[in-house]
């Protein structure tokens, strides 16, 4: 299990703590009334994902014993209309957030293990979390 607390300390800024002991902030840039101390939730969203990306590639490849040098992650947030989107369904109107992932892997692989890792590349558990959805229950209380 995963926990995650956060206290808005000034402006939009957060401070975030895990159960394991780190900390980090958030922040949301000045254009919108942040102070810009630190990435936008957009952006942790996206780190998360590609550290989960990097990381699962990496102990794939190790535990095969493959010759995995480098995983470079880029992923891309953006909102666009669905008309502009081929892999969207059809219980989707006007907008749609949507994520490009783009991977590249180094490494002196065969065409067998190149493609592996392709598909491995989509299947980090945060990937799969994201792209199944989420059932989030909501519990606010006023102290």
């Amino acid at each position: 299990m995963s926990i995650i607390t956060a206290e808005l300390t000034e402006g939009y800024a957060v401070q975030l703590r895990s159960s394991s002991g780190h900390a980090w902030r958030a922040d949301e840039p000045e254009d919108v009334g942040g102070t810009d101390t630190g990435p936008n939730p957009y952006e942790l969203l996206l780190g998360a994902l590609a550290a989960c990306t990097t990381i699962t590639l990496s102990m794939y490849a190790q535990r095969k014993g493959w010759p995995l040098e480098r995983v470079e992650v880029r992923y891309v947030h953006d909102r666009v209309h669905v008309e502009d989107c081929e892999d969207c369904e059809e219980r989707h109107r006007g907008y749609v957030d949507r994520v490009v992932n783009e991977v590249t892997i180094h490494g002196d692989l065969d065409e067998a293990q190149r493609e592996r890792l392709a598909r491995v590349a989509a299947s980090c558990p945060v990937h799969k979390t994201l792209e199944h959805g989420v059932h989030i229950v909501d519990e606010v209380s006023f102290a």
